[in-house]
């Protein structure tokens, strides 16, 4: 899966995690650069392998390119992590039917097979 390449680079996963905060409205490049403190050649790179693994999505906007998440993707990738790597006993998914959202649920581990954290 390209998602884990792409966010075991610390610079990317940071210039991620940037953009999930600012939601869908998004960061120019130019910003995201100036707040990491990466030259704007090196972010570019970065930002590329984000956009090829589907990660984020770009617009131009005036001048700018204005980066931001694609959040289905995200939540796809959770979803992978909690429906097909995680026993059931440990975490799962399920609908909150108020809200119509997924709600995650981890379960704490007290059994003979659990490792102290």
């Amino acid at each position: 899966m390209a998602l884990f390449d792409t966010f075991s680079q610390e610079t990317r996963l940071k210039a991620f995690r940037l953009l999930v905060k600012a939601g869908p409205a998004g960061l120019p490049a130019g910003e995201l650069s100036n707040h990491l403190g990466i030259p704007h050649n090196t972010m570019s790179f970065h930002l590329s392998h984000l956009a090829g693994a589907g990660a984020v999505s770009s617009r131009k906007q005036g001048r700018s390119v204005v980066y931001s998440a694609n959040f289905d993707v995200v939540r796809d990738l959770i979803g992978f992590m909690i429906k097909d790597c995680c026993s059931v006993e440990f975490a799962r998914i399920r609908e909150n039917k108020r809200t119509g959202r997924s709600v995650i649920e981890l379960v704490s581990c007290s059994g003979p097979g659990c490792k102290p954290g």
